[in-house]
């Protein structure tokens, strides 16, 4: 341990002892001084090393060897990490429900699989890969398990179907909200052709957009001329492959033309007035509507944009508090427009209200998920976290 503020190191100096029987393999044995003072063949005494352990806890790797090192205690982040693993108490309770999915060790290069125990919400394994033999030959070590939660893959599936053909395969509901979400916006994408043609996307005022939005328009117009071209030898009955060697472009461009899921006007981008725009609300609300007010008001938050910014949103504010039918001009992605079927209608502004009414009319099987938000809640409230894939009802 150090002492003010300087690194120490002790020098032990033990007895050595020496073993006359000849059949036996070790024949000098050292000094003990108790595992409370210093465990045998340690580097760091019981002390420091239950120092290094909370630490290697609270802050892991190399944030936690970097703390050391300021308070004088120099140990590798390897160290500390060999620490916490020798420390971890072994598991005695029983694995029931095993969850069972996959993780990166470098992302998009080498992954994994991790198991946990989701009755305890704990780590129990880290698997070196994705393979069916691997995860088979773990499960077959614990025939305790009754319950494995997997993704909607077929990989974990066929293992635990091999190794445990008692147990119950179960979908969590991540992956099923996920893949509800995903179906949702794929149905919303092919649907944009009539939903733009509802709202009135050919009738967009260029006068009425910003630069930003004018440019996205421009780029908008020349993707909707190889839209035309591509959809023109479609009605033809043109093959794909045809219609790739006429055009020159991508397969995976002209099959999603073909399906209406490439035609949306406008992408949202990440703004920096996200973090702020519930002060912008409060402030709006309150009756402060000068672009250039409330760019100083948003300084002193610790906003560092510009005032074209704020100026921008001010009238993107005042336009939709005046939008109608006609004046409605702009048509959203239709990953807003999804985002805004699912959003309670209390949530939403006037053009947000107008937009989704249109929807509605041209897209008549969005209704349902419109109250997605409030149909949902409960089945929250009175659903288990695990849904059976087979079909019988999850465990108690």
């Amino acid at each position: 341990m150090p002492c003010s503020g300087k690194e120490i190191r002790l020098r032990v100096i033990t007895r050595r002892f020496v073993c006359e029987v000849p059949q036996c393999r070790r024949r000098i044995f050292a000094e003990r001084f108790g595992d409370d003072i210093l465990p045998t063949r340690s580097r760091r005494t019981a002390r420091l090393e239950c120092i290094v352990h909370h630490l290697g806890l609270a802050l892991g790797g190399r944030p936690a060897a970097s703390f050391a090192k300021r308070l004088m205690l120099p140990v590798s982040n390897d160290t500390l990490l060999r620490v916490v693993r020798r420390r971890t108490r072994p598991r005695t309770e029983p694995l029931i429900v095993a969850g069972i999915d996959d993780w990166a060790f470098r992302k998009n290069h080498r992954y994994g699989t991790i198991v946990c125990d989701l009755q305890r919400r704990r780590i129990v394994t880290l698997l070196p890969d994705r393979e069916i033999a691997t995860v088979r030959a773990w499960l077959s070590d614990h025939p305790e398990i009754r319950v494995v939660s997997r993704d909607r893959g077929g990989g974990y599936g066929e293992a635990a179907a091999k190794a445990l053909p008692d147990a119950v395969q179960v979908a969590d509901r991540w992956h099923l909200m996920e893949n509800a979400s995903a179906a949702f916006l794929n149905a919303v994408r092919r649907s944009m052709r009539v939903i733009r043609t509802a709202i009135g996307a050919t009738t967009i005022n260029p006068k009425l957009l910003t630069c930003a939005e004018r440019l996205q328009y421009e780029g908008y117009l020349r993707r909707k001329q190889t839209n035309a071209a591509i959809m023109e030898l479609v009605r033809d009955a043109v093959p794909l492959k045809e219609i790739v060697r006429r055009t020159g472009h991508s397969r995976k461009l002209v099959r999603q033309v073909s399906r209406g899921e490439s035609t949306d006007v406008f992408r949202t981008r990440q703004s920096t007035l996200d973090a702020h725009l519930p002060f912008l609300d409060a402030q709006w609300s309150e009756g402060c509507r000068n672009g250039a007010e409330l760019w100083r008001r948003l300084q002193g938050q610790g906003f560092r944009g510009s005032l074209r910014v704020v100026s921008e949103w001010t009238t993107r504010r005042r336009r939709a508090e005046k939008a109608t039918n006609q004046q409605l001009q702009k048509v959203p992605s239709a990953r807003t427009i999804s985002r805004l079927m699912t959003t309670a209608r209390d949530n939403l502004s006037k053009a947000d209200t107008i937009t989704i009414a249109a929807s509605r009319r041209a897209f008549p099987h969005s209704s349902k998920p419109a109250c997605s938000s409030k149909a949902f809640r409960p089945w929250y409230a009175r659903s288990s976290s695990l849904i059976s894939i087979r079909g019988s009802p999850p465990p108690a």
